[in-house]
């Protein structure tokens, strides 16, 4: 028998490779000593056998195996073309370890070769891993799971994530038991229900201590989740596509990427491991010494109604409070006055645009804003002269459901892609655009594989011929956010919500894989369109300011006092955006429930700020103290109020942080924590905090 083991500072993971079999992960968790004997953990962590059991206890492989006689569920479902069950007896014939570790197991007879590829990333603390099944002749594949690996012993529950358009990012927490978790996603796009991962935390974890294992399926195209208690106790993960979703014979299928990370911090380790490899291995930006600039999004403005005197008065509004980016939302092709008509028409609408998007385009760039533009290249109307010339490239039959009055583009048809390509492309290269929002609002018919593979194909063709256009994933908001997509993009909308106290929780959960540079969050309107709530414009505003800011309002809304407010916010997210873009968010262990708080810690770890979300009524009468994380506890740090200007007449006492600067050991910072002044429901405190 062979081992091997990969390593960063934190984390071990320990493969066994037997000279029969499948390779097998026999540990991952907290880092070993280089001297460990691998054969010994091999042997001590093997469990016993007894009544009721076989012989032999079938291995925990990367791929368990049917043929093994494997009492949970396998690894990979093959068939050959003819539809009879396959059950392979595979054996590792070879090891490199010259790019991260890749073992070759092939099953000879079959004419079978499973490849598992693992990579951990030392500077990220990610293990990327994935399976590849090849075949001599066409097979079907029915599931292939990424390497499997176990799950910790020490842990009561799961947490997956579910969600719906307008409250993304849900934490589900399912506790272990004998059986099977397992969630099958259907919709043909990462979804709002489905954000694909799992985090498994051991007993007592909370966001800043404790242990925890995190493992997300990079793929937008429908996953499956599995995570199994066998009846001997052992347990296990698998990560795949949604079951079925290759329907033809083939030589060759290939899991997505799972990113698997192990934190002995609490949450807040598996988080800002996430947040690190999306920003700094995943996301390829197009101009990565540029500002993260503030934006400005027309659609909860005018939503149909594009006149031009109107969207550069808007414009002119936008810039003056500090937008650097104008982004023309839905509504300005074909002959697109509601959601009935006009998607797949990517022609500029003469009648809101008789001189084309030239003046508008110059106006904004007088202006000193860049210019964005709305498509949905996927979906298509029944009303519009693409679907009249073309209906053989509608996905499904044409009485099935609608989703927002749209069909979907068959895009596995390299015939749609071209012609898609062609449209986006004159717009983009006669035009001075430098942003795509690309939005997808609706669920497929059927889920396919070859859906997702042919928008991966478009979106890489297009960023090849724009490589200064920079694209935002949106789905009706949150529904494709995962790192499959992210390859190809640089920015998320989280949610169609921009209520500000729905968005300070979704932002705040989905900050345990996205970091601040790629999370869109704008400004809504005083009255929320998607939930009527009401909100001060200041807590809109340093909500917004937590992750990649922008509005998304008619500014002409605004009265002297908000837009003045609103300044001064966006100045600060300005002063501030060139470190916060590289700072780890930490999630905040609040004593008190109604507080939603973080700490955004920069890179150096000199400075930091803190957004302390009052998101209910108290159940006490005095805020409880805030004790922060990540701190140097021997250093010393001087913590002050951002927005003193937020303070309510409530607070009649004198906690320190309202009357100056609070200079303070890293341990009392993280052990006593900072009192808070009295804050009243739906605002929010930022302190700022740099090390002296």
């Amino acid at each position: 028998m062979t081992h091997y083991r990969l390593d960063d500072d934190r984390q071990t993971l320990v493969l066994h490779v037997p000279a029969t079999g499948l390779p097998a992960c026999v540990y991952w968790g907290a880092r070993l000593p280089d001297a460990e004997n691998l054969t010994a953990l091999t042997d001590a962590v093997r469990i016993d056998m007894t009544g009721g059991s076989l012989d032999a206890n079938p291995a925990l492989t990367l791929c368990p195996q049917t043929a093994d006689a494997f009492p949970g569920q396998p690894g990979l479902t093959v068939r050959g073309a003819d539809g009879s069950p396959l059950r392979p007896v595979f054996t590792t014939t070879a090891v490199s370890a010259d790019d991260g570790l890749t073992l070759v197991c092939a099953d000879r007879d079959l004419g079978l070769t499973l490849t598992f590829h693992l990579l951990l990333d030392a500077g990220t603390r990610m293990l990327v891993a994935r399976t590849t099944l090849d075949s001599a002749t066409p097979v079907l594949c029915d599931w292939l799971a990424a390497p499997v690996l176990p799950a910790p012993q020490l842990a009561d529950e799961v947490i997956d994530f579910a969600g719906r358009w307008c409250d993304e990012f849900q934490t589900n927490r399912t506790p272990w038991s004998p059986g099977i978790r397992a969630r099958d996603n259907r919709t043909g796009r990462t979804g709002h229900e489905h954000f694909p991962a799992c985090i498994m935390p051991a007993r007592g974890t909370t966001n800043t201590a404790g242990q925890a294992w995190a493992i997300h399926y990079g793929w937008s195209g429908g996953h499956k989740m599995l995570v199994e208690e066998l009846q001997d106790g052992r347990r296990q993960v698998q990560f795949g596509h949604a079951t079925g979703l290759d329907t033809a014979p083939a030589t060759r299928f290939q899991t997505a990427p799972i990113y698997a990370t192990f934190s002995d911090s609490g949450f807040n380790g598996c988080a800002t491991a996430y947040q690190r490899h999306l920003r700094d291995r995943v996301v390829t930006w197009p101009k990565p010494d540029t500002p993260r600039p503030v934006h400005y999004n027309c659609w909860e403005a005018i939503y149909f109604d594009h006149d031009l005197p109107a969207l550069t008065a808007i414009a002119d509004r936008a810039a003056a409070i500090g937008a650097e980016r104008f982004v023309l939302d839905d509504g300005w092709f074909g002959r697109r006055d509601d959601d009935t008509t006009s998607l797949g028409d990517w022609t500029i609408d003469p009648r809101k645009y008789p001189d084309g998007l030239t003046p508008l385009i110059d106006h904004i760039a007088a202006l000193g804003m860049t210019f964005g533009i709305w498509f949905e290249p996927e979906m298509i109307n029944a009303d519009s002269d693409l679907a009249r010339a073309h209906p053989d490239w509608i996905l499904g039959p044409m009485d099935q459901p609608l989703g927002r009055q749209q069909y979907v583009l068959d895009m596995a048809n390299p015939a749609v892609r071209d012609h898609l390509f062609m449209r986006i492309d004159a717009v983009l290269a006669h035009h001075a655009v430098d942003y795509v929002k690309w939005d997808h609002n609706r669920v497929l018919p059927y889920a396919s594989a070859d859906q997702t593979r042919g928008t991966y194909d478009l979106l890489d063709r297009l960023r090849a011929a724009h490589p200064g256009v920079e694209i935002e994933s949106c789905a009706s908001g949150g529904g494709r956010i995962d790192f499959g997509v992210m390859q190809r993009t640089q920015r998320v909308w989280l949610s169609d919500c921009n209520d500000a106290l729905e968005r300070l929780r979704i932002q705040h959960d989905a900050a345990l894989f996205l970091p601040a540079a790629v999370t869109g969050s704008h400004v809504g309107p005083r009255k929320c369109h998607t939930t009527g709530r009401i909100h001060d414009i200041a807590f809109r505003g340093w909500v917004a300011a937590q992750r990649h800011m922008g509005f998304e309002m008619d500014p002409r809304e605004l009265t002297d006092q908000e837009a003045e407010t609103l300044t001064r916010i966006t100045n600060w997210f300005k002063a501030n955006r060139d470190w916060m873009r590289h700072a780890d968010i930490l999630r905040l262990d609040s004593a008190d429930p109604a507080v939603i708080a973080e700490q955004q810690l920069s890179a150096r770890g000199d400075r930091f700020v803190v957004f302390a979300g009052k998101a209910a009524t108290s159940s006490q009468i005095a805020p409880r103290p805030l004790r922060l994380t990540g701190l140097d506890a021997d250093a010393t740090y001087r913590v002050q109020i951002v927005n003193p200007e937020d303070l309510s007449t409530l607070s009649r006492g004198t906690p320190a942080l309202k009357s100056g600067p609070v200079t303070l050991s890293g341990r009392a910072l993280m052990e006593a924590g900072l009192a808070l002044p009295y804050a009243v429901p739906d605002s929010m405190w930022v302190l700022q905090g740099e090390r002296l």
